[in-house]
């Protein structure tokens, strides 16, 4: 049975990782330098990732009774996740910065599960975003050598 907490965390995850979709693909079409490519795609797979678990954490607000908002004003306005700085971007920079987002928002979110242990199946979602938050993250980490 959902706490009265249930809502109020996923929604916190859910504008984080909407926020980190959006930088990730704003860091996409402005990489430059060495290793374009690579990080290039890496963007697209990370975003692909968000995609599906934006959608899991909404669609379980639904279903426990709540209602999602992921509109750009709320995500502005409470997303966790630092800033991207704008115009081109550095391959280096960019995966520095990615490595850092990711992993800080699976450390937001990781301290939320204790306020879902009467909401197994809701911790249970968050505890796989933060597993594959955590391997992206790696996937950029590796890349700083």
């Amino acid at each position: 049975m959902p706490s009265p907490q249930t809502v109020p965390v996923l929604q916190a995850a859910l504008v984080d990782l909407l926020d980190l979709g959006l930088q990730a693909k704003q860091a996409h079409w402005n990489v430059q330098g060495r290793s374009f490519r690579s990080v290039h795609l890496e963007l697209d797979e990370v975003v692909d990732s968000l995609k599906t678990w934006q959608d899991d954490v909404a669609e379980r607000i639904s279903a426990v009774g709540g209602s999602p908002d992921g509109r750009a004003a709320t995500v502005a306005q409470s997303s966790q996740v630092e800033p991207l700085p704008s115009g081109n971007l550095k391959t280096a920079d960019v995966v520095q910065q990615f490595s850092g987002r990711l992993t800080a928002a699976a450390r937001r979110i990781e301290a939320t599960f204790g306020d879902l242990e009467a909401d197994l199946p809701s911790q249970d979602i968050l505890i796989g975003i933060v597993a594959g938050l955590d391997k992206a993250a790696w996937f950029f980490r590796a890349q700083l050598g």
